[in-house]
């Protein structure tokens, strides 16, 4: 259930890239704690398999904004959330690298950066995404990011592109958040980060 299936998994789909099925799923969303009713913003949503299973935990009464900048990729999210029956996803088009993203200020309890951190160019870049991701939470929301481990591996992006958990803290403390969390995936890791208590 894990490499041979993902990729299978989104192309099957016609969806673009995946890391879902690198872990067990319910490892990563027992570490979100998702509860009916929450706003979830996916960043960098890829083949939005996080997005889907997000918006069937917070139920009809959540919403889930799924954000990529590959029309293609998006178009197939929708196909694919309108066939899940699952309404409370809302997918667009926007480069989450070249903030500010059309999200309202303050709107969402929960923001996801999975597999996405290693892809950005520069420092600043990176930055960005946890400035955007503070600018878009609640006072009371969560960021949750998931990176490959900085480790030689036969698949994923090269070890130099890779981020270590100390890294990932360091920008995210840089930004203005706090840790809250950390949970070992196998190949990847999630951590988990807050805004200071207000």
């Amino acid at each position: 259930m894990k490499n041979g299936q993902s990729k299978q998994h989104s192309k099957g789909r016609g969806q673009g890239p995946s890391s879902y099925w690198m872990q067990e799923p319910g490892l990563v969303f027992d570490a979100l704690n998702i509860c009916p009713g929450r706003r979830i913003l996916d960043m960098g949503c890829g083949a939005g398999d996080y997005a889907l299973q997000a918006a069937r935990l917070t139920g009809p009464l959540g919403h889930v904004t799924a954000v990529d900048k590959w029309p293609p990729t998006v178009d197939a999210l929708k196909t694919a959330a309108k066939a899940a029956g699952l309404s409370q996803i809302q997918c667009l088009t926007a480069d989450i690298t070249n903030p500010p993203l059309p999200i309202k200020q303050n709107s969402m309890d929960l923001c996801m950066a999975f597999t996405v951190l290693h892809s950005f160019g520069t420092e600043n870049s990176r930055k960005n995404l946890f400035l955007e991701a503070a600018r878009v939470l609640k006072s009371t929301g969560r960021l949750a990011v998931m990176e490959c481990k900085k480790q030689e591996m036969s698949f994923g992006p090269p070890i130099q592109m890779r981020l270590s958990p100390e890294e990932v803290e360091r920008l995210a403390v840089e930004c203005g958040f706090r840790k809250t969390g950390y949970t070992d995936l196998g190949y990847n890791y999630l951590a988990m980060f807050a805004l200071p208590v207000p």
